[in-house]
C-alpha cells in the first residue's frame, strides 16, 4: 500500500505504485482534467511520473505558483518543435526558462527574419491544438549520444558527453519530436495554452564562450493566461517609454560611448541629480551618526588576498603591476617580484584599515565609517547596461564596526534609515529577503548559523515580514536584500545591508573589551541607495523621467509669450533664482504652446508662463508637467511657494 498525503491533510491509499494522473482522478474528474503536474515531498514531477513510497503530494493546477515555470519551459520545447519542422536542418541546443519567459539557441547558418517569428508562433498555435502526447524516456548515455549524432543534432550529443556520469539520460517526447531534457513536463501540448510571443532574435555563442560557434537566439514570454500576457505586453511598452537610457539622451542628462565602455559621461543637469542625492543622504547619515572618510582607489594585491576577494573576484577586477622608474636602458621594473595593484571593486579592505589605526575600546563601538567610494569592477561586455550596470561606480557606502550585542539594535537602526530614505524618495512598497549562505564561502558553519541567527532576529525585532533567498549571501557573510516594486509593477533591488564576521578575522581588526582582552568586531556592511548611477537610473524609470521637484535638474522655465514681456521674464527668472530655484529662461520668438509642448518632453515640472497681462499685474501662469490646468499666482507668492516645494524632503521637514 501506498499512503498519499494530500495539502489539507487527508491521507488517501492506493494498491502499490500509483501516478499523479490516477490520484488527481481519484480526488475527482474535474481536477484530474486541469492537473498539469503533481508535487512530491515538495518536488514539482511529471503526471506520469511513478510514486512508489508513501508521500506528501499536491496536484499543481493552472493557477498554482509553480505552474508558471512548466508553462514556460513547455513553450521553449513547443518553440523547437515548431522551428525544425519549418526550418529542417536546423540544431536545437538548450532552451532555460528566464524572467518573463525563456529562449532557445539555434545552429542554423541563415539569420531567423521577423516574419519568421510569426510563422513560428502560427505553427506553435497549430501544435497546441494538435494535442500532442508527452512521454519520458531513459537512455543508455551512448546510444543516446550516437542517435543524436545520427540526426545531425551534434550539440545534443555534446552536452550528454559532458553529463556526470552517474546522471540518467532522459529523453522527452512531444508527440514523435523529442529532446534531451530533464523536464518535468506537462501531459500534453494542448496544457500549454496559446498565451505566448515570441520577442526577439539574438546572438549567442555556444557555451558563451566566444572560441565557440554563434547560435541563434530566440526569445519568448508565456503565461497562464491571455489576460497576464496582454498585461505584461502593456508593461514592456510602458517600460520602454521609461527606459533611463532614451530619458537620459532626452533630457539630456548623461551619455556612454564605445571608447569608456561601462563608464558614464554625466553632463551638469544628470550630475545636479547626482549632487542633490549626494548632499541627502550625506545629511541623512551626518545626523544617524556616521562619520566620513575617503580611501585609495588603489590598493596592493596584499590587502585583496587577504580579505579573500582576490580568489572570488580576482577576474572581476582591473589589475596593474606596481611598476616603479628605473634607468631609461631597463625601463620600468616591478616595486617587488610580482607586485600587483588593482582598482578597488568595494571599500570594505580599506575601512578596516582605517579602523586599525590606534587601539579600539568597546566603549568606542559601534563606529559607522561611511564613504563615497569609487569602484571598478571589470563586467563583461555583454552585461553593461546603461546605468544599470557599469564597470565604474560610486557607492553610498559604509561600514558599522559593532559588538555582537549590537547587531540587534544597529540593524533596526538602519532599517529605519533605509525605510525613511526610500519613503523620501516616493517608495514604499519594498519586500524583504534574508540571503543565506552560497556554497562558496569563507568561515565556518557555526559562523554562519550565528550570522544568520542575529540578522533573522533583527529583523523580527523590527517587525518585519521576510522571505528566505536560500544560498544567495555574500561570500563572507548572511545579507538582507531590499526588493523594490515600481511604478509599473517591476521589482528592483537596492540597497544591501550584510552581516560580517570574518572579514574582521582575516584583517586581523580587533578592539579592548570590558576585561582588556582583544575581541573581534562585527563588521556591518551597508548602503542604503547602492550605487548613484545604479539608483538614478531606477528614479528615472520609476518617474518616467518626471523625477520629484527637489530632485529635478530645471524646477521652473520661465517663458513669454510675447517679446513684450522679455524684461518681465528676466526679472522673474532672477526672483525665482534668488528664491533657490533652478530656473531657465525661454524667450525665443517661437509661439508658447510649442514651448511648452518642448518644455514637456524635456520633463520640466513647471513651466511659469508670462505676458503683457501677466508683466501688468505682476502674476505668473503656472503650468505644471503633466495637468492640462494652469494656475495664476502672484509672482512674489508662486516664488515663494515653490521654493519651499523645492526642498530636499529631510530639511522641508526640519521647517
Amino acid at each position: 500500500m501506498v499512503a498519499i498525503t494530500l495539502p489539507d491533510g487527508s491521507v488517501r491509499q492506493f494498491d502499490g505504485v500509483v501516478t499523479g494522473t490516477q490520484i488527481a482522478e481519484d480526488i475527482s474528474k474535474s481536477l484530474a482534467k486541469k492537473a498539469l503536474a503533481v508535487k512530491v515531498d515538495g518536488k514539482v514531477s511529471d503526471l506520469f511520473g511513478e510514486i512508489d513510497r508513501d508521500a506528501a503530494v499536491e496536484i499543481i493546477t493552472r493557477d498554482h505558483e509553480d505552474a508558471l515555470d512548466l508553462i514556460r519551459h513547455d513553450t521553449a520545447h513547443l518553440m523547437a518543435q515548431a522551428v525544425q519542422e519549418l526550418f529542417p536542418g536546423t540544431q536545437v541546443t538548450i532552451g532555460p526558462n528566464i524572467e518573463d519567459g525563456f529562449f532557445y539557441d539555434f545552429g542554423r547558418d541563415e539569420p531567423f527574419s521577423t516574419d519568421d517569428l510569426e510563422k513560428i508562433e502560427k505553427r506553435m498555435s497549430e501544435i497546441v491544438d494538435e494535442d500532442r502526447p508527452t512521454r519520458k524516456e531513459v537512455w543508455d548515455r551512448d546510444e543516446a549520444i550516437r542517435h543524436f549524432e545520427n540526426i545531425g543534432e551534434k550539440y545534443k550529443a555534446e552536452i550528454i558527453a559532458d553529463l556526470p556520469k552517474d546522471e540518467d539520460v532522459k529523453v522527452y517526447f512531444h508527440g514523435d519530436w523529442h529532446d534531451l531534457c530533464r523536464g518535468p513536463h506537462l501531459p500534453s501540448t494542448k496544457h500549454i495554452g496559446k498565451a505566448f510571443k515570441l520577442m526577439k532574435v539574438a546572438g549567442a555563442y555556444w557555451r558563451g564562450d566566444h572560441r565557440n560557434a554563434v547560435l541563434q537566439r530566440i526569445y519568448g514570454t508565456a503565461w497562464a493566461n491571455e489576460k497576464d500576457l496582454k498585461a505584461y505586453l502593456v508593461r514592456l511598452e510602458e517600460a520602454e517609454k521609461r527606459d533611463h537610457r532614451k530619458l537620459g539622451r532626452e533630457m539630456d542628462l548623461f551619455h556612454l560611448q564605445p571608447e569608456a565602455q561601462g563608464s558614464v559621461f554625466w553632463h551638469p543637469k544628470g550630475y545636479l541629480i547626482w549632487r542633490q542625492l549626494e548632499a541627502y543622504i550625506r545629511r541623512r547619515l551626518d545626523a544617524d551618526g556616521y562619520v566620513e572618510v575617503k580611501t585609495p582607489q588603489v590598493l596592493n594585491s596584499i590587502f585583496w588576498e587577504q580579505s579573500g576577494h582576490w580568489a572570488k573576484f580576482r577576474e572581476n577586477m582591473f589589475v596593474v603591476p606596481d611598476e616603479i622608474p628605473s634607468t631609461e636602458e631597463e625601463g620600468p621594473v616591478l616595486s617587488g617580484e610580482g607586485d600587483l595593484m588593482a582598482l578597488k571593486p568595494m571599500n570594505c579592505p580599506a575601512h578596516v584599515q582605517i579602523f586599525k589605526q590606534g587601539i579600539k575600546s568597546y566603549r568606542d563601538l559601534p563606529i559607522r565609517m561611511a564613504e563615497f567610494g569609487c569602484c571598478h569592477r571589470n563586467e563583461a561586455h555583454g552585461a553593461l547596461h546603461g546605468l544599470l550596470r557599469v564597470r565604474q561606480m560610486t557607492q553610498d557606502d559604509a561600514h558599522i564596526f559593532c559588538r555582537e550585542d549590537q547587531i540587534t539594535d544597529e540593524t533596526r537602526r538602519f532599517l529605519a534609515l533605509f525605510s525613511c530614505v526610500y519613503k523620501d524618495m516616493g517608495m514604499t512598497d519594498i519586500a524583504y529577503k534574508l540571503a543565506t549562505r552560497p556554497e562558496q564561502r569563507a568561515g565556518d558553519d557555526a559562523t554562519w548559523d550565528r550570522a544568520e541567527k542575529a540578522l533573522a532576529e533583527a529583523l523580527t525585532a523590527a517587525g518585519l515580514d521576510f522571505d528566505y533567498a536560500e544560498g544567495e549571501g555574500a561570500f563572507y557573510g548572511p545579507k538582507l536584500e531590499f526588493h523594490l516594486t515600481d511604478a509599473i509593477g517591476r521589482t528592483w533591488q537596492a540597497g544591501t545591508y550584510q552581516l560580517d564576521y570574518v572579514l574582521p578575522e582575516r584583517l586581523d581588526a580587533s578592539y579592548v573589551d570590558e576585561t582588556g582582552a582583544r575581541q573581534r568586531p562585527v563588521m556591518l556592511h551597508r548602503a542604503v541607495f547602492g550605487t548613484f548611477e545604479r539608483f538614478i537610473g531606477l528614479l528615472i524609470e520609476h518617474y518616467a523621467g518626471k523625477l520629484p521637484f527637489w530632485l529635478a535638474p530645471v524646477q521652473v522655465v520661465v517663458a513669454t509669450i510675447t517679446s513684450e514681456a522679455d524684461d518681465y521674464a528676466r526679472e522673474t527668472a532672477a526672483l525665482f533664482e534668488k528664491a533657490g530655484l533652478r530656473v531657465d529662461l525661454d524667450i525665443r520668438n517661437e509661439k508658447i504652446n510649442y514651448k511648452v509642448r518642448e518644455h514637456s518632453h524635456a520633463k520640466i515640472p513647471v513651466i511659469a508662463v508670462v505676458g503683457a497681462r501677466e508683466a501688468e499685474e505682476k502674476k505668473v501662469s503656472l503650468r505644471r508637467l503633466g495637468e492640462k490646468n494652469q494656475e495664476v499666482a502672484v509672482r512674489d507668492e508662486a516664488a515663494a511657494a515653490l521654493a519651499v516645494e523645492a526642498m530636499a524632503p529631510d530639511l522641508r521637514q526640519a521647517t
